[in-house]
């Protein structure tokens, strides 16, 4: 008897993305089309401008295609809207920047626990939460230090923290390491995949890091918007 065909957590058919209207028009995305099962990692390559980036905003649902579809575990997401399309967002991924967004002078605490204030939870629930996922990264000793006084490290570990502080299916990483020496990077990197190994977090990468890359299960080559090479690990 053939096993069922597994349905992908998120799929993304023929999607477009442009900016800009007539001679500015800039076409970021030309018709991407890509299947993501639960669990896996998968790497999105490419150069500065190449569509990576774009892409990731796309399959986050931060933003909206010019045109093609977006399924979530089978769900057209064009059809989330206002507060369901914001709940959906804040309840299913997380998100690791480069960057590291982190409000200098408010507690490491505070600052992870921001998604479940933006969620409605309750301030008790919140530092239950904020204080486990911490305790997850290391840095519970670090819970009312404020964020500025982190090593660089630690701020990433923060940040991988607040993306965890929501119990997400799916992580989204965009240069996690591009700030960090290869050391800390390192380290940064072995966390990410601990948590799709052990935890069955899908974990999708936007790098340009071809080591980092390497790691994952897939690595899906971008160049002007359109996908020029997969690779599956040998």
């Amino acid at each position: 008897m053939t096993a069922p065909e597994r349905r992908p957590v998120i799929s993304a058919r023929d999607v477009h993305k442009s900016y800009g209207r007539g001679s500015a028009r800039f076409d970021a995305l030309r018709g991407v089309s890509l299947d993501i099962h639960t669990g896996e990692s998968v790497a999105v390559v490419g150069k500065s401008g190449s569509g990576k980036s774009t892409l990731m905003h796309v399959l986050a649902l931060m933003d909206a295609p010019t045109s093609g579809r977006v399924d979530l575990d089978g769900v057209d997401t064009a059809t989330l809207r206002g507060r369901t399309l914001n709940r959906t967002r804040n309840t299913t991924f997380g998100f690791v920047f480069q960057q590291f967004f982190l409000t200098p002078n408010t507690t490491v605490l505070d600052n992870v626990t921001l998604p479940l204030k933006i969620a409605g939870v309750g301030a008790r629930e919140r530092r239950r939460r904020g204080a486990a996922a911490l305790a997850q990264l290391e840095l519970a000793d670090k819970a009312r230090n404020r964020a500025t006084d982190l090593s660089g490290g630690q701020k990433q570990r923060a940040v991988i923290a607040r993306a965890l502080v929501n119990d997400p299916r799916i992580i989204f990483a965009d240069e996690p390491t591009g700030n960090l020496d290869s050391t800390t990077g390192g380290v940064v990197e072995d966390i990410l995949f601990d948590l799709n190994h052990r935890h069955g977090i899908t974990l999708i990468l936007v790098t340009h890091d071809d080591d980092l890359a390497a790691r994952c299960d897939r690595r899906l080559h971008i160049k002007d918007g359109v996908f020029v090479d997969t690779e599956a690990p040998a």
